[in-house]
């Protein structure tokens, strides 16, 4: 019964796209006969326009109408793969006969209005498949709650078009199955998870209500995978008001955004944008400074003063975390207060006909627009000022005179340099200034970036990214407090936040949680998920060991043991490591070699390649090195650094690094390599 099922789906799929090729050739003709029309008549069409306007809205709308045939024609192939996953045999209440659901990637029917063949994973009743044993069950439309019994649910695994297994369970997603989706290779980028969704994942993807979604995950308890799936749910039920365009990503860096850029559109939906929020306080920032240092800049030195007595700084730590801090950003506030009047140094204004006393400019500075920001008010008083006197005497300004009074506004600040202003902050709190360059010299430490950008929003207006409609913050324990009032202040959208604690790049774990509620206010709803899916039971156990994070629930996945290599010389633990990898190429697809530092991931990769090299290994396609501007993440084996690893998965991970060394920074370092591996991971603790 279920192969024929299969087999008519299948049938039915193969002639809807026979249908959509003629409706796209046929499609195809008309656009080009529509042009070809258009330019040969072009010059006689009517004075008006009205032929023109005619004929360009005909062309746009089967320019449009291909283009979604086009689409499904993609969609309709794809499922030609694996045309479904599930099955649910609902009874209403009331009824006496099952309805059988099949669920997939997507809906399919024979046509518009026909009863489908397969519903889409997102649809109402899906939920079904994914909160539901058998028993008592209901779901919400919009119509209301449906109500009725699951009287049988089937798992499938199709692939080719081929019928793997077909199998009836008891349970929501049977372990086995997901068991034995997570241990295969096979995929080298994220997985799309629809097949196994977990009632908890389902619960926080399909959640319409809460306008702000903060997950506490742990490691490999699929937080990526929920989000990007969270967004493929939430366009496909609020196609009105919800584009691709509207949603925002804040991405770590470029590799992580090819690591996850296929998922979308597996699930039919457009890629959404991303961003680095270093990358963007970068661009922020230009006119205040010619560069910035980026987190990884500021990882790289707290390494380096933890690793190297000679570079020893006692205070990067304390000193980063402090202008992070709420009390730091509570500070800053003040000194914006007393800048009100300390910046400021009101003269009368005599120009042409626009004249103004300072006591009356100083009177609609505080009086008129209080509620702008200090350094985008004098802009708000000239303007009513001008207007005001124009006005008054029934004649304009032209651009030069305009441009002359501005400035003479603009000189009652004793200075409207954002550089200058926090290094006279930092002075005032007994804090090293920051260098007296010139612009193009200045180069922002990365503890000062975000105080410096929350600093230049506090003192000059800003627009809110009113297109943005919904943001993804993932990794969020690797965010501040600071970022976090930026980025209130930027968005005032709908938001999906999800992290680690766990994961912190800080020598502690960073619970970001405990202040997210004072940030975003009541709209915020915050969950936890503790269940791990990535790692086998061994390597988990590994990494718990690290940090004693012992509250992960773990998939009984069980696979070889951690193999932890000791005491050894750096070269004898790189040619064991070169040793296992060539051992392994044929059995894994991806690989990684991860180290603490940028310049210890340099020497390994040099060094690896050369021991490579040696056992026959071509390493011009088997070996690669990820560094913050890669942009790929690739197939076989990639040297790169911890903060760099940070959300993504491998096969087989090697940890090394030097064996002495055990700061808090460090066992934080450790814990994310481990976590990076699904099924084999390799630890060297090398000697000096």
């Amino acid at each position: 019964m279920q192969d024929n099922y299969l087999t008519m789906v299948l049938e039915k799929l193969h002639n809807r796209i026979k249908e959509l090729n003629l409706s796209i050739d046929e499609g195809q003709k008309d656009i080009e006969e529509m042009h070809d029309y258009f330019w040969s008549n072009y010059t006689e069409m009517d004075e008006y326009g009205y032929e023109y306007f005619d004929n360009q809205q005909a062309l746009r709308t089967q320019i449009n109408a291909n283009s979604q045939a086009m689409d499904l024609r993609r969609r309709f192939l794809k499922m030609l793969d694996s045309p479904y996953f599930g099955r649910i045999d609902f009874v209403y209440e009331g009824e006496q006969e099952p309805e059988s659901y099949y669920i997939g990637i997507g809906n399919f029917s024979e046509g518009a209005g026909a009863v489908p063949l397969i519903v889409d994973w997102r649809a109402p009743v899906a939920g079904l498949f994914y909160d539901y044993d058998k028993g008592e069950a209901s779901f919400e439309t919009p119509e209301g709650v449906m109500e009725g019994e699951i009287t049988s649910k089937w798992q499938y695994k199709i692939k080719k078009g081929k019928m793997i297994y077909a199998f009836e369970s008891d349970v929501k997603i049977d372990d086995e199955i997901l068991k034995s989706e997570l241990g295969n290779n096979g995929d080298v980028k994220l997985k799309n998870i629809v097949s196994t969704i977990q009632k908890e994942q389902n619960q926080i993807i399909r959640n319409v209500k809460d306008k702000i979604v903060v997950v506490q995950g742990a490691a490999g308890s699929g937080k990526t995978s929920i989000a990007l799936h969270r967004i493929a749910y939430l366009l496909y039920h609020d196609r009105k008001n919800l584009k691709a365009s509207n949603v925002l990503i804040l991405s770590p860096n470029g590799v992580f955004t090819d690591y996850i850029s296929h998922i979308l559109p597996e699930l039919g939906e457009e890629n959404i944008r991303e961003m680095s929020f270093d990358i963007f306080a970068y661009r922020e920032l230009k006119g205040i400074a010619a560069d910035c240092e980026e987190r990884y800049d500021q990882i790289e030195r707290m390494l380096l003063a933890e690793a190297d007595e000679l570079y020893k700084d006692s205070e990067i730590k304390s000193r980063y975390q402090y202008k992070q801090s709420r009390e730091f950003v509570n500070e800053l506030n003040g000194y914006v207060l007393e800048l009100e009047s300390e910046l400021m140094n009101f003269k009368n204004i005599r120009y042409k006909f626009v004249t103004k006393s300072a006591d009356d400019i100083m009177e609609l500075f505080y009086y008129k627009f209080p509620d702008i920001p200090l350094l985008s008010r004098m802009e708000a008083v000239a303007e009513y000022v001008i207007d005001e006197a124009e006005t008054l005497n029934g004649r304009s300004l032209d651009e030069l005179e305009m441009a002359i009074i501005m400035e003479s506004f603009q000189q009652m600040y004793a200075t409207t340099d954002i550089y200058k202003l926090y290094s006279e902050f930092l002075e005032r709190m007994d804090m090293q200034k920051l260098p007296d360059v010139p612009l193009e010299n200045r180069k922002l430490r990365y503890e000062d970036v975000y105080p410096v950008l929350y600093l230049k929003y506090q003192l000059y207006s800003r627009k809110n990214k009113r297109e943005i409609k919904h943001l993804v913050i993932d990794e969020m324990q690797d965010y501040s407090y600071v970022q976090y009032q930026i980025i209130r202040k930027l968005f005032d959208c709908k938001m999906t936040i999800l992290g680690d604690k766990a994961q912190t790049m800080e020598e502690k774990e960073s619970d970001v949680m405990r202040f997210l509620p004072k940030i975003f206010g009541k709209e915020i709803k915050m969950l936890s998920i503790n269940k791990s899916y990535r790692q086998t039971v061994e390597i988990a156990g590994y990494a718990q060991s690290i940090t004693n994070v012992a509250d992960a629930e773990l998939l009984e996945r069980h696979g070889k043991e951690p193999e932890i290599l000791r005491g050894l010389p750096q070269k004898a633990c790189i040619s064991r490591l070169a040793e296992v990898l060539c051992e392994s190429l044929e059995q894994f697809d991806t690989f990684a070699v991860i180290t603490m530092s940028e310049k210890e991931a340099v020497m390994v990769h040099r060094e690896l390649e050369k021991e490579l090299a040696k056992r026959g290994v071509d390493t011009t396609k088997k070996l690669s090195y990820m560094n913050r501007d890669s942009k790929e993440f690739k197939r076989g084996i990639v040297v790169t650094t911890f903060y760099l690893a940070k959300g993504l998965e491998f096969d087989q991970v090697h940890c090394i690094y030097e064996g002495k060394i055990a700061t808090p920074l460090h066992r934080q370092a450790k814990y994310i390599m481990a976590t990076r591996a699904l099924h084999e991971l390799y630890v060297y603790e090398y000697e000096k």
